[in-house]
């Protein structure tokens, strides 16, 4: 974690928040115990002198009886320090699920591999329950409708109903003791995952998106580090599982909660009735989302009937280059969503407004073509190093499913430009069309032809829903165009 800016030295006042400092403020301008601090660590290495000063500052608002009444020490309104962290932070999120399955191959074999490899894909379905799709209705209310205790308490309930699930998933299933105990610790990982957003969203609320970055990058690169030393050290799946998931809780209660409470205004106390709007007006969200995610899922969750575990590996090894493609392309699009919106809103640029949807479309074709080379240059040799596994003899896997994740963006992108639309809700009926269909593709095809199946159907259903979301995409815009001139079609 970097030195970061310091504000005043008054406390937050309510409800207006304290004035903030300039960022190159006068070391003398420090409160008298912080120099204190800093001459005694003044040698101490850079990262044992941030973990000092932050677990000195996280004793000290113990001792005095409440973290949201302590003063803020980091300024907001640091743009590039923002983005910078914030990519950090998603990167490394993104990149955790397939750093723990190399470490598992390497250290637990393929078929254990996979067995964590399906326990991640159930534990990352919980999670997306666990968001319910509030991250952007959070952040977006400026005006706070809904306190931030409240966004707690529906997060905390949220959290419940998700560990019960899980439990019941892994009693239906009926796994023996050591696929039970994978379970536990990556669910437990990815549900405190969930749980972690709603204080990061607090932080991006309150303007200070790089240390919500920080959070993220330290949970994430924590689980990885904890799940491989005791990985290494017991090579048992079990304890780097259960190690991992007290990692992941460690850095929530240490780090992500408290520096939450200490770097925004205190909160109002929570409301029944808020917590009620914030399910209600989700909801349409969290269905999209998690249909979605589950479509993803099917074929796996059917190779697990039907395959060998080593099989989850294999298929989650095809599939990251793929999502890797979904990560550019939202890199890309996601920072002009207001923009994109703003267009929208003059009647006269919606000419535009198509035009720009054509020219993203022309993008992601175009990424998806210079991935299918690289994977074939680069990839599969590279990942046969890695995982210490041919996937030479996946070629054509391969590029069936980096076309796969170039249609996903496309769905992911067009999905977006139906939100700003403010047409969403019909959107999931659409998903609800093509969960069956990956169902009845996966039953079919992973029964006759296997893995190759798997990757089969997974295409099948994205194209399907690719269409129906385009042609959902154009009906939309004839409706949007007779709204606008009811004489058109007389």
């Amino acid at each position: 974690m970097p030195i970061l800016p310091r504000l005043g030295e008054n406390r937050k006042p309510t409800p207006r928040p304290a004035p903030r400092v300039q960022a190159d403020a006068h070391p003398t301008d420090e409160p008298a115990r912080t120099r204190r601090r800093r001459s005694r660590t003044g040698d101490e290495p850079f990262i044992a002198r941030v973990v000092n000063d932050w677990w000195t500052r996280l004793l000290e608002a113990v001792f005095e009886g409440s973290l949201s009444e302590q003063e803020e020490r980091y300024a907001s309104h640091l743009g590039r320090r923002d983005y910078m962290w914030n990519t950090l932070g998603t990167s490394s999120w993104g990149l955790t699920f397939p750093a723990l399955t190399v470490v598992a191959t390497q250290l637990a074999g393929v078929e254990e591999a996979g067995m964590f490899s399906m326990a991640f894909i159930v534990g990352t379905l919980l999670m997306i329950a666990v968001y319910y799709g509030v991250r952007t209705f959070q952040v977006s209310d400026l005006d706070e409708a809904c306190s931030f205790a409240s966004y707690q308490a529906h997060r905390a309930a949220i959290a419940l109903i998700a560990a019960v699930a899980g439990v019941l998933y892994v009693a239906v299933r009926g796994y023996d003791a050591q696929m039970a105990i994978i379970c536990a610790g990556v669910f437990i990982y990815k549900i405190v995952d969930g749980i972690a957003d709603v204080y990061e969203g607090r932080l991006q609320q309150a303007d200070k998106l790089y240390l919500a970055g920080i959070s993220q990058t330290v949970r994430s690169v924590g689980a990885v580090a904890a799940f491989a030393l005791a990985l290494l050290v017991t090579r048992s799946l079990a304890v780097a599982s259960v190690v991992m998931a007290v990692a992941a809780v460690a850095s929530l209660g240490l780090l992500t909660a408290p520096l939450a409470l200490l770097e925004t205004d205190k909160s109002r106390p929570v409301a029944a009735s808020e917590v009620g709007l914030i399910f209600r007006q989700c909801f349409p969200l969290f269905c999209a989302l998690f249909l979605f995610n589950l479509i993803e899922s099917v074929p796996k969750f059917v190779m697990e009937g039907a395959l060998a575990y080593e099989n989850q590996l294999y298929f989650n090894a095809l599939y990251f280059p793929a999502q890797g493609i979904l990560l550019t392309v939202g890199a890309l699009y996601k920072p002009q969503l207001l923009r994109l919106a703003s267009i929208w809103a003059n009647p006269r640029k919606r000419r535009r407004f198509n035009l720009i949807i054509v020219a993203v479309m022309a993008v992601i074709a175009a990424i998806t073509a210079v991935m299918a080379l690289v994977m074939h240059a680069v990839g599969l040799p590279l990942m046969s190093i890695l995982y210490g596994v041919d996937f030479g003899r996946f070629a054509l896997l391969s590029f069936l499913m980096i076309v796969a994740g170039g249609i996903t963006a496309g769905i992911d992108f067009l999905y977006a430009v139906i939100a700003i639309l403010r047409r969403q809700d019909g959107v999931i009926r659409l998903y609800l069309i093509a969960t069956a269909a990956a169902l009845v593709l996966s039953l079919v095809l992973v029964n006759l032809l296997g893995l190759a199946g798997a990757v089969w159907s997974y295409l099948a259903t994205m194209a399907v829903l690719f269409v129906l979301i385009a042609l959902e995409y154009g009906r939309i815009q004839r409706t949007i165009a007779r709204e606008r001139n009811p004489f058109r079609d007389r």
